[in-house]
């Protein structure tokens, strides 16, 4: 029987949030763990563990908060509060998903819920929180839809105060026949958020008021990628001239330049994530950019490696540099630690961890002999402890 203190899965990421005590950091981080509870998963929720960022080893996972499907995580940047959507949960009976917010206990780091909130449409898969600290956005996959509810002081919900239902469809007759919001992010000022729809081939973009949790459409409203591609997660360089767009159908990734005074994205470049020659099923699954900007690692479910491409950081453009397996089955997600020496893989369907050594010259991934087990999760961040 699978242990359920090794519950892991990842969509690393990494979260500035700051102690509430005025001592030095510690060195080890927690990390929290966002899993599905569907089906013959052994989890029962979140999950917190115990990262040193010096040797690279993870341990002392527990179970941290009882809740179901809490498939993807937020930290509030300056307040000990995490925040979770819940797929294929329904409150008071009715169909849709949950945003839900938890408190962290210091020292301990065990979540106590708050309270839930309607995430205004059904299946979300994604929850990011301002800059600000003051508004959840989160991304409904099967309606399609994405919304903005408020953070009150003490960290609880308000109702959503905006709801944007996207339209229409692109050329694929199975997957592109509505929209499929697919993630949320912020850009680097808190002014605009981006919203990557699979089923439109778009990346949407709003204008932010955190104060009053409205997104309002930009304009120019969106950007485009090829038909077919399917944009699933984005992430912009560390300089915040450029960005990245992964296609989960087309298997490419897409090079944006960033103007960010009017919040507008234009393509510069579109890049295979596959080796030449490579002719089986693959998707896409999480993009991130390394720390230093130098690279952007993008994971391929099918081919089941990470591919490493290196960043001109002139032209944000990309450079090939290689694949490496993930020594499992659909890594689904995987992240990076602060500091940036190491890339943790999660294989979805073999519930296995891996662990590599980033070469911080060629960005080249090295397998530390490090694996973990983690049945069905599907998120990962990183936090340093409360005291």
């Amino acid at each position: 029987m699978k242990s359920l203190m090794t519950v892991i899965w990842v969509s690393l990421a990494i979260v500035p949030f700051a102690s509430v005590s005025a001592e030095p950091q510690p060195t080890k981080l927690w990390v929290y763990f966002g899993t599905y509870t569907r089906g013959d998963s052994q989890s029962k929720g979140i999950y917190r563990g115990t990262f040193d960022p010096e040797s690279g080893r993870l341990g002392d996972l527990e179970l941290a908060g009882e809740t179901t499907n809490p498939s993807y995580l937020a930290i509030h940047p300056s307040k000990p509060l995490l925040y979770a959507v819940g797929e294929m949960t329904g409150l008071e009976g009715k169909k849709g998903g949950a945003v839900s917010a938890f408190a962290i206990e210091p020292g301990t780091g065990k979540l106590r819920l708050l309270d839930q909130q309607s995430s205004g449409g059904a299946g979300p898969c994604y929850v990011a929180v301002d800059g600000t600290g003051r508004a959840a956005l989160a991304a409904n996959y099967s309606s399609g839809s994405v919304a903005c509810l408020p953070i009150r002081d003490d960290g609880r919900l308000g109702e959503a105060a905006t709801i944007i239902q996207h339209e229409g469809s692109s050329v694929d007759p199975k997957r592109q026949q509505g929209p499929h919001a697919h993630s949320i992010n912020l850009d680097p000022t808190n002014r605009f958020a981006i919203a990557a729809d699979l089923g439109l081939d778009k990346l949407l973009v709003y204008r932010l008021d955190a104060e009053r949790a409205i997104l309002t459409p930009n304009e120019p409203p969106f950007a485009t990628v090829a038909p077919g591609g399917g944009p699933r997660h984005f992430d912009f360089h560390p300089g915040g001239r450029y960005a990245y767009a992964n296609h989960e159908m087309g298997c490419m990734v897409t090079v944006f330049r960033y103007d960010a005074g009017r919040g507008v994205l234009q393509s510069v470049q579109s890049v295979s994530t596959l080796p030449e020659g490579f002719d089986g099923s693959n998707t896409t699954a999480h993009i991130q950019t390394h720390p230093s900007g130098k690279f952007v690692y993008c994971s391929n479910r099918g081919h089941d490696s990470i591919a490493i491409f290196r960043v001109d950081e002139s032209t944000g453009r990309l450079s090939p540099a290689g694949h490496v397996s993930t020594r499992g089955k659909t890594p689904r997600n995987f992240g990076i630690d602060p500091a940036g020496k190491y890339l943790l893989a999660v294989n979805q369907d073999t519930d296995n961890g891996v662990i590599f050594r980033i070469d911080p010259v060629s960005g080249e991934l090295t397998a530390t002999g490090q694996e973990v087990r983690v049945p069905m999760s599907v998120c990962v961040k990183f936090m340093r402890p409360v005291r």
